[in-house]
């Protein structure tokens, strides 16, 4: 019997995260092949490119392909969308997948199912279903509607899926794929500590052994003319906390130029000494990192997903995660600074949560790998309400 070719494809720091052990599952399958296809955000230095050094090291990389054009406006953003499907188009000749995985809400996420779509591949969708903000919740479900099996975190996303009108028996609620790697981690590891407080960002070194902060607010795209008058209030609000902060620097969806323009005039103009900056960081390093957090501020999926897993306070900022479940630890705030600084205080004093298992138990990818070998899959799709 032919091994089923399975293709995963790469393009940000944070799809790496969620998707390495699902690779690691398809890769210990005997039935299975892992085709590999890295573009998007991590072909560039500064979103990410050192993370391809990473993934070289443990997997073969089958296609490299480079779409996005840069700018960080919603211009740029929907011609990267047309061109990425181009490139996808193209890769996918190349390499020929049986099934494609494609994970989340991006929009090169939707060029990937748009591409393998038309060209007869079947589609494995992870995380579809949620509800958020932004431009986000859109391109979910037009990818739900594009994918031939879903892998939703959530048994209300794979309600939410249902009532589309996908099939019931392609709906498999599997949780979070990234829950999978921090049940495996070392949080004592002296190496991983001493590469983030040594090796690592740009700024005052960190003493991990006291209270921090840590910071991740990504651009929210229909919001676009008011992400840099927004980061500024979040900026001012971790100035007034004066605690350690480790922040690490915003995704490329439209509106990132105007958030990275106000951390880095904070950065030149403030030079503050109690703050460490990252580009990007390895799960290996981020688990770490948000495990031992005081809290997580900002508006990243973190916040609400992986924060959980650990009970870490959150404060979540703004709409870009609006309507998504979350668990007790989070704490929603708008964009003004006295909110923000209300809100981190409250939960700094609140202090750990329970660990929330609402998004996993960390099996996803064993689960993922296990129905994809013998699912028999259906190209023709067809609208279906129970």
């Amino acid at each position: 019997m032919n091994k089923r070719k399975v293709c995963i494809v790469l393009t940000t720091r944070g799809n790496y995260a969620k998707m390495q052990p699902v690779m690691r599952a398809v890769v210990s399958d005997p039935n299975l092949t892992l085709q590999l296809i890295v573009g998007g955000d991590l072909m560039l230095r500064r979103y990410g490119h050192n993370i391809i050094q990473k993934i070289s090291e443990e997997f073969k990389i089958d296609q490299k392909i480079s779409f996005v054009i840069e700018g960080e406006n919603p211009l740029t953003m929907a011609k990267s969308a047309g061109l990425a499907v181009g490139d996808f188009a193209t890769a996918f000749d190349n390499i020929q997948p049986d099934v494609v995985i494609v994970i989340a809400d991006r929009y090169e996420c939707l060029s990937i199912a748009m591409a393998a779509s038309y060209m007869n591949i079947p589609v494995a969708h992870i995380e579809g279903g949620e509800v958020s903000g932004s431009i986000d919740e859109s391109i979910r479900h037009a990818i739900s509607k594009l994918s031939h099996i879903h892998f939703p975190a959530t048994h209300k996303a794979a309600d939410y899926i249902e009532r589309m009108g996908e099939d019931p028996k392609t709906i498999f609620p599997v949780g979070c794929t990234s829950f999978d790697l921090f049940f495996s981690m070392d949080y004592n590891d002296s190496v991983i500590w001493n590469d983030l407080r040594n090796n690592f960002g740009v700024g005052e070194k960190i003493d991990f052994s006291k209270d921090y902060l840590l910071v991740i607010q990504h651009p929210v795209t229909t919001e676009y003319e008011e992400n840099f008058r927004n980061i500024n209030e979040t900026i001012s609000a971790i100035e007034e906390m004066n605690m350690q902060t480790v922040w690490i620097w915003p995704n490329m969806d439209a509106g990132s130029d105007g958030i990275s323009k106000g951390i880095r005039e904070f950065r030149e103009q403030k030079n503050p000494r109690n703050i460490h900056f990252f580009k990007s960081l390895a799960i290996q390093y981020f688990g770490p990192l948000l495990k031992n957090a005081k809290c997580i501020v900002g508006n990243s999926s973190s916040g609400i997903r992986e924060s959980s897993f650990f009970g870490v306070p959150s404060v979540n900022i703004g709409t870009r995660q609006n309507g998504r479940e979350r668990a007790s630890n989070v704490v929603d705030v708008g964009y003004q600074k006295e909110e923000i600084v209300s809100a981190i205080h409250k939960q700094l004093q609140n202090g750990l949560h329970p660990p929330s298992f609402l998004f996993g138990d960390g099996k996803a990818a064993h689960k993922i790998v296990e129905i994809i070998k013998n699912y028999k899959f259906t190209i023709q799709k067809r609208i279906s309400y129970t």
